[in-house]
């Protein structure tokens, strides 16, 4: 288990990140990164976590 500690802030459901509590889905960033794919997004499907790491031993 990591030492992160819970951002109240900042709310995350994707337990794959290694900054997410899965236990609590929260991110343990103090500030994150959000960004786009899209020339012009319109839709939330257009933006991105950019602080996203992918957890280790996860997802195949």
């Amino acid at each position: 288990m990591n030492d992160h500690k819970k951002n109240d802030h900042v709310k995350c459901s994707v337990s794959q990140c290694q900054h997410n509590l899965v236990s609590e889905n929260y991110c343990s960033l103090d500030c994150i990164s959000i960004g786009t794919h899209e020339d012009n997004p319109t839709v939330p499907e257009c933006t991105d976590c950019n602080s996203f790491v992918k957890r280790s031993g996860c997802c195949g």
